[in-house]
């Protein structure tokens, strides 16, 4: 259901962000308001408060937000609050924030390897990313998983690419365990 509301709100403020050509400056708005938020746990708390009535709450963003955001960026969270979806806005934002990086052809990849990677091992990584995907840039987070052994594991959404030593060993483990000796 969180999956839902995440993509029918997201995919709104999408198409609206598109149909007036804001798509850029909505998208670092979302993401100011998305570190708001978190930066201030009150903030959600105050919206998720069941005593408080929504025409304070509305209130109270107008006057926290007004000046701040865009009008249509306002009147998104009039109807986050009004539809009572408060509990779903950082998947709102997540989705929208997705929507927008793939619009533009940007894609994100997590790149574990065992050992810290050079830049020029990055920049490898990324050129033979380009290469193989859709993308034309990427956002890329790196990780140290010493237990890998070696080899890196690359995952873009869905999508897992295992070249680790510890899944290689794990796999002819299996093929080994399997063999019957007579």
């Amino acid at each position: 259901m969180a999956k839902l509301v995440s993509s029918t709100y997201g995919d709104a403020l999408f198409d609206l962000a598109l149909e007036e050509n804001r798509l850029t400056e909505t998208g670092e708005e979302i993401t100011a308001l998305k570190e708001t938020f978190l930066d201030n746990e009150e903030l959600l708390k105050l919206l998720n408060h069941p005593k408080i009535v929504k025409e304070e709450k509305l209130a109270f963003i107008e006057q926290v937000f007004s000046g701040r955001i865009s009008d249509e960026v306002l009147g998104f969270l009039h109807i986050i609050v009004e539809k009572d979806r408060h509990n779903d806005i950082f998947g709102i934002f997540d989705y929208f924030l997705h929507k927008v990086r793939e619009y533009q052809g940007i894609g994100t990849a997590y790149v574990a390897s065992a050992v810290p990677l050079t830049d020029i091992q990055k920049q490898a990584v990324k050129k033979r990313l380009l290469e193989t995907t859709r993308y034309e840039s990427f956002e890329i987070d790196y990780e140290v998983k010493p237990e890998l052994l070696g080899g890196l594991v690359i995952r873009i959404e869905d999508r897992v690419v295992d070249s680790s030593l510890k899944t290689q060993i794990d796999i002819l483990s299996k093929k080994l365990s399997s063999v019957q000796l007579s």
